[in-house]
């Protein structure tokens, strides 16, 4: 589940391998929770709503902070009481099981706030 991609680590991606396409991509995705889409089997997308501006940029700014430990940067689109990730490894133009781990990661991070 969720918690095993979340206690991977990223591994940079040093180019000259193919990305994730087909049935490595169900598995990976089987393993998240809900929400997360593949998109054209280039990307992960998910969308966080928040109940106003103060908890969304928040919530960014810990996306910020997990993307600088892992080395793994998502592209964040953030406006009132919403946060969308776009997730994938820019040096082979898709997706590597790194991404997942972060959106992992981005997952446990949310259930913390939700417990709080």
């Amino acid at each position: 589940m969720t918690t095993e991609l979340a206690a991977k680590e990223c591994v940079p991606c040093k180019g000259g391998v193919p990305p994730l396409k087909g049935g490595d991509l169900g598995r990976l995705t089987g393993l998240l929770g809900g929400g997360w889409q593949v998109v054209n089997e280039h990307h992960l997308e998910k969308e966080f709503t928040f109940p106003n501006f103060h908890e969304a940029i928040a919530f960014t700014n810990h996306v910020g902070h997990l993307a600088e430990q892992q080395k793994h940067h998502p592209d964040i689109y953030l406006t009132y009481g919403k946060v969308r990730l776009t997730i994938w490894t820019h040096r082979i133009d898709g997706l590597t099981e790194s991404d997942f781990i972060l959106a992992a990661k981005v997952d446990a991070l949310g259930a913390l706030r939700a417990a709080a």
